[in-house]
């Protein structure tokens, strides 16, 4: 009875495995009526999208004015930044970069580099006991 369960097991493992192998055949090619739907939801995801986009505009603006008026309150002048359309500028650490120009390190960071090879003096009290500088 071991032999069979073993050897009806052994089957099923084999022809589950040829299912779960087995191509799909490739789906029809669409017709007129069906890319005009596609057509359709493409467009309504759009609206949608543009709609939520103004809808988070709306709640961004609403924060700022409520976390200015809160500042106010408390005796301190908010300015608000205008942020602009960089047209797909890098952002950077230090801010927009503008369209255009070349991105990497700034011209400040690259003035205060240090060649690969230095390193600082070993000053201190504990200059000597430090085995890595010389």
């Amino acid at each position: 009875m071991t032999t069979l369960r073993a050897l009806l097991a052994a089957a099923f493992l084999v022809v589950s495995f040829g299912v779960a192998l087995a191509k799909l055949p490739p789906p029809p090619p669409m017709d007129e009526k069906a890319k005009a739907t596609a057509e359709e939801k493409k467009a309504k995801d759009t609206a949608t999208a543009d709609v939520a986009k103004a809808t988070l505009a709306k709640a961004e603006d609403r924060v700022a004015a409520r976390y200015i008026a809160e500042q106010k309150a408390k005796g301190i002048t908010v300015q608000p930044t205008p942020i602009a359309s960089t047209g797909g500028a890098v952002m950077t650490a230090q801010g927009n970069t503008p369209v255009g120009s070349a991105t990497g390190q700034s011209t400040d960071a690259k003035g205060a580099a240090k060649p690969a090879g230095a390193s600082a003096p070993a000053t201190g009290a504990d200059a000597a006991k430090d085995s890595n500088k010389k």
